[in-house]
């Protein structure tokens, strides 16, 4: 695979050139945020310092519990008299001056294995991240002015040892802005860690990456933010702070040149890592709209499918032909249950009939009652 070629800057001017060196492979790696993130965190877990309570801490009391019958609760208390302490509850965690609950123990599990196959590739990706301009722009670095990225400086920066000669060379770069920024920032540190040997914060400045730091370290080690360190021993911490990618890298001609060496190419394997590949993108192409519509695609791709127009369902409950067609002795059960009730409605006709006649003999008794009545209370009473 093809790769540009990276400009290698002279440290006198910006724009005079020292030569040109290609691209390493391992600036073309994928760039995984998720490994990154990951590795970052478990890299921070194995700087840990193991700490633990007393295991005597709120426990050196001689405390007994009253026991029932006094109206008190029955936590441990202190003995003796005399002071405010006596009689106070002890031992337990809601007292004042108890032991705490789950006390703490340094053999808890603080560290954590880190697969060196997955530390190399959040390395790598690291790495890819620093030579993408609007991810270094992203994370915070003030780059508007830094001629080319990633920016590589011919080997006698390695012979800068003054801190006046460095701050003139980030200055001919435009490096220099992104130092005031880390300056600014510089801040006291919020809680109790002001008094644990870390009192101020600061953000990170520009990494110089060398292939040795005899005089180099010297002389960009009191400038703020900025850091130095060998292109052999390349750490996730220092290209990813934080676990964000993109930090702002200023290589050295010769640190730059290793990497293929280092990391490897896409052809040949790392010549100093053991069993270690770079690892490929699952596309080379992003542009997935044209890899779709070119001749080569369409042409073995099948067509479209049309869509079938379902039929619009039919409740077999209301419709006879659906139910006929789930159960083809329904219309023999309908049947059946339509001359049952055509029966019972002929019988019940006829109870009605036999019930009406009835009825009508019923009032005909009662309108003789009736008339009889009349007629004997008309004649008065009975004479003996």
């Amino acid at each position: 695979m093809s790769r540009p070629l990276v400009s290698v800057f002279d440290l006198s001017s910006a724009s005079a050139g020292a030569g040109e060196s290609t691209l390493p492979a391992v600036m073309t790696a994928p760039i995984r945020p998720d490994i990154v993130q990951y590795v970052h965190q478990l890299m921070m877990k194995n700087k840990r310092q193991p700490y633990a309570v007393n295991k005597l801490s709120g426990m050196e009391t001689p405390a007994i519990s009253w026991g029932t019958g006094r109206a008190v609760s029955r936590i441990p208390r202190v003995p003796g008299g005399g002071t405010s302490r006596s009689g106070q509850g002890a031992f337990g965690n809601m007292c004042r001056g108890g032991r705490m609950f789950g006390a703490t123990k340094i053999w808890r599990r603080w560290h954590r294995k880190i697969s060196v196959n997955q530390r190399r590739y959040a390395v790598a990706s690291a790495l890819a991240a620093s030579a993408v301009t609007p991810l270094v722009m992203a994370r915070g670095h003030k780059i508007d002015n830094v001629p080319e990225l990633p920016l590589v400086l011919s080997d006698s920066l390695n012979n800068i040892n003054k801190t006046k000669q460095a701050n003139e060379v980030l200055k001919t770069f435009g490096a220099f802005a992104d130092v005031e920024k880390c300056a600014d920032s510089k801040k006291i540190r919020r809680g109790v860690g002001k008094s644990r040997n870390r009192r101020y914060t600061m953000r990170r400045g520009p990494l110089i990456v060398t292939e040795s730091l005899e005089g180099v370290s010297q002389g960009f080690k009191n400038i703020p933010g900025v850091e130095v360190v060998t292109v052999d021993n390349l750490n996730l911490l220092d290209l990813a702070p934080g676990g964000h990618l993109g930090r702002f890298i200023i290589w050295t001609k010769g640190a730059f040149d290793r990497l293929d060496s280092l990391f490897g190419t896409y052809d040949t394997k790392s010549e100093l890592k053991r069993g270690f590949a770079l690892p490929h993108s699952m596309m080379t192409n992003n542009d997935l709209t044209r890899i779709i519509n070119s001749d080569e695609i369409q042409s073995i791709v099948r067509p479209t499918a049309t869509s079938k127009v379902l039929p619009k369902k039919r409740n077999p409950l209301k419709n006879p032909d659906v139910m006929a067609q789930l159960n083809p002795y329904a219309a023999v059960t309908r049947a059946n249950a339509i001359a049952k009730s055509q029966h019972g409605k002929e019988k019940r006709a006829e109870v009605l009939k036999g019930k009406r006649a009835e009825r009508k003999v019923r009032k005909q008794f009662a309108g003789r009652k009736q008339a009889f009545f009349k007629a004997a209370n008309a004649q008065g009473e009975p004479s003996v």
